[in-house]
């Protein structure tokens, strides 16, 4: 969804702009004349170069301002929004400065009138230039770290109707996202696996519904979640239409029945407005006396059951109702 080009260093920037720059090759009717203009060339070329590069970056990223709520605390929570304003803003500085002292060197160049002092006008031009793009090197590689990171997010259809599955570490939602959409998350026995959100989707009577597979949530304040936490935080706020608890009884997710429940408790009080639909996962490990749906996501046991509760909740919500081609009717759906 963001395409952002690679980020190069200062170092990396200023050896493309220079080695482009030293191709330059150009004659004229006296050997002053050549010079000039191979010298004017070659600021031109260098400036370009880096002006150019740097503008890719600025452009690229997206403007925080127009993006999504969920994928603009996304950004807040993963990389700062604060401290990205501020890199693309001294990028930004640094392109406009290159540019100024590139065009103050060639007009100096234009009026020079000996070899040598053209040549030492553009050696004082480079140095500046490499001095000015060096004092914004930290900046480049926090937008390039940023880059790594947000090519990284899920790509997220508001429009589409979405189930984001929640619970405490290791209680299976990933294997269950695995059996219920096309979303392959890497599913182990142990926390924090799911260290991203990821989504998958479904289709049932030609309509895609969005599954949202999120980090495990631990019973704690919001203000003492890690950044892994926050951003499961951030899918159930942002996105769910419906949330899919998952309780494991067995317990041998490591969290006792009490903890995960308070997790649950938690949940409900954050997100009131939100329907739950609570299941037990690992029924082929225990299988409880609660009347709440039982499923396995090691064996499939009881998921399709536990899908047509999830759209059934998705109608009542959003007031769709199939149409006689088997599509949903969109107009009761809130935006």
């Amino acid at each position: 969804m963001f395409k952002i080009p690679t980020v190069l260093t200062a170092d990396e920037i200023l050896d493309k702009a220079f080695k482009k720059a030293a191709k330059v090759d150009l004659s004229s009717v006296t050997k002053l004349e050549t010079v000039r203009e191979i010298n004017i060339a070659k600021l031109k070329s260098s400036s370009d170069t880096i002006v150019s590069t740097m503008g890719r970056y600025v452009k690229a990223f997206p403007s925080i301002e127009r993006l999504s709520p969920f994928y603009n605390q996304l950004i807040d929570v993963t990389i700062g929004k604060d401290q990205l304003r501020k890199s693309l803003g001294a990028i930004d500085w640094s392109r406009g400065q290159v540019a100024r002292i590139s065009k103050d060197a060639v007009r100096r160049v234009a009026v020079a009138r000996k070899m040598g002092e053209i040549d030492e006008i553009r050696r004082g031009a480079y140095g500046r230039i490499s001095s000015v793009v060096k004092q914004v090197g930290k900046d480049l590689k926090f937008l390039a770290n940023a880059r790594n990171i947000i090519r990284k997010f899920p790509t997220i259809e508001p429009a589409v109707p979405t189930i984001v599955i929640a619970g405490a570490p290791n209680v299976g939602k990933s294997q269950l996202i695995g059996r219920i959409s096309t979303a392959k998350p890497r599913v182990a026995v142990y926390p924090f696996t799911t260290q991203e959100v990821s989504v998958g989707t479904f289709e049932r009577r030609y309509i895609r519904y969005q599954v949202i597979d999120t980090p495990g949530l631990l019973d704690r304040p919001l203000n003492e979640r890690n950044p892994i936490e926050l951003r499961a935080v951030l899918a159930l706020k942002y996105l769910a239409d419906v949330i899919v608890f998952i309780l494991d009884p067995s317990e041998t997710c490591g969290y006792r029945v009490d903890e995960q429940e308070r997790i649950l408790e938690s949940i409900r009080s954050e997100f009131g407005d939100i329907p739950i639909i609570l299941a037990e996962n690992k029924s082929d490990v225990l299988v409880t006396e609660t009347d709440r749906p039982k499923i396995s996501a090691e064996t499939g046991e009881g998921v399709p059951e536990l899908v047509d509760s999830i759209l059934d909740e998705l109608k009542k919500r959003s007031g769709l109702e199939e149409g006689p081609d088997g599509h949903l009717d969109l107009r009761g759906l809130s935006p």
